[in-house]
């Protein structure tokens, strides 16, 4: 895994949300640039369409309840490619997701340092693809796992 390089994350926060609040409505899109690495980290109260591409590599995330409390609910889209490219697309998203979710959690400090339980709320990521072999749900641990450790 990559380590999140904090200069190179870049966040912005859409109106209606502010650094600490809502819980509840909070949707992340982050998006990359290929050539220079630079991370892209979207805050709203909708996503980010206008920064998806056709290439549809971003990560999607957002605040979601159950009976059992809070989670994060994360989105990628493997895909519709065939076998060749979901495979491909599929480890590229599991080599890249703990560096996605260390950006979410850096890029968005504030929030979870006014809101402390949230860090052990877990992450569920729905792998979503119509070959089922990659249309997974699965538990990714907690946002405590990927807070950035500073050297």
């Amino acid at each position: 895994m990559g380590r999140l390089n904090p200069e190179k994350l870049h966040v912005e926060f859409r109106p209606g949300m502010t650094t600490t609040a809502p819980i509840l409505g909070r949707k992340y899109t982050l998006t990359h640039s290929d050539i220079t690495a630079e991370l892209f980290l979207t805050i709203g109260l909708q996503f980010a369409y206008d920064k998806i591409t056709s290439m549809r590599d971003e990560v999607l995330a957002e605040w979601k309840k159950s009976n059992l409390g809070l989670f994060l609910c994360v989105y990628v889209y493997v895909g519709d490619y065939g076998p060749t490219v979901n495979a491909i697309r599929n480890t590229i998203f599991r080599r890249e997701l703990p560096l996605a979710l260390e950006a979410i959690v850096y890029g968005d400090k504030k929030f979870f340092k006014a809101n402390p339980s949230l860090n052990n709320a877990p992450i569920w990521i729905q792998f979503d693809s119509t070959d089922p072999t990659y249309n997974r749900f699965e538990y990714w641990g907690t946002v405590m796992d990927y807070v950035l450790q500073v050297p």
